[in-house]
């Protein structure tokens, strides 16, 4: 099941019940089912709260994700920044949506056990990343000009 809260910024304009789909199909792929998921839409000043606070970080962040998974069960909670995104989608020369899809299949991915950090993690990540975009391509038809209007990809 997945929730989504905000904190201090407006729900992003996202097809809940296709992202609920689609997560459940992203974990299933790596042996997981879903468990309780619950996206926090932030601002940047939350997020480097967040980051301070629980990691003793001292940076922004798009995300930072909270592992609470029981074997296959997949379960977190995922602090998305909308800021940090949206600086994110402007540096990438992506859209602010396909960076915003990219950024909450990336938790997911995390939570399904693919780590980013060490070496050639980051490429194995960006490739399961491209792999569950384009899963979602496929779950919304498949059409990219359909992707470009109720995806934003």
């Amino acid at each position: 099941m997945l929730t989504f809260d905000t904190i201090h910024v407006a729900l992003p304009a996202i097809d809940t019940a296709l992202i609920e789909h689609w997560v459940e199909a992203v974990a299933a792929s790596y042996g997981r089912r879903l468990g309780k998921v619950a996206y926090v839409f932030v601002d940047d000043a939350t997020i480097l709260d967040v980051n301070r606070q629980y990691l003793r970080h001292d940076y922004y962040t798009d995300i930072i994700t909270f592992d609470y998974c029981h074997g296959t069960t997949v379960s977190g909670d995922l602090f998305i920044s909308l800021d940090t995104v949206r600086s994110n989608a402007e540096q990438l020369q992506q859209p602010y949506w396909r960076e915003l899809h990219r950024v909450m299949v990336h938790g997911i991915l995390h939570l399904c056990g693919i780590n980013d950090k060490g070496p050639g993690e980051r490429e194995q990540m960006e490739a399961a990343e491209d792999a569950a975009l384009a899963m979602l391509r496929n779950m919304a038809g498949g059409n990219e000009e359909l992707d470009r209007q109720q995806l934003h990809l």
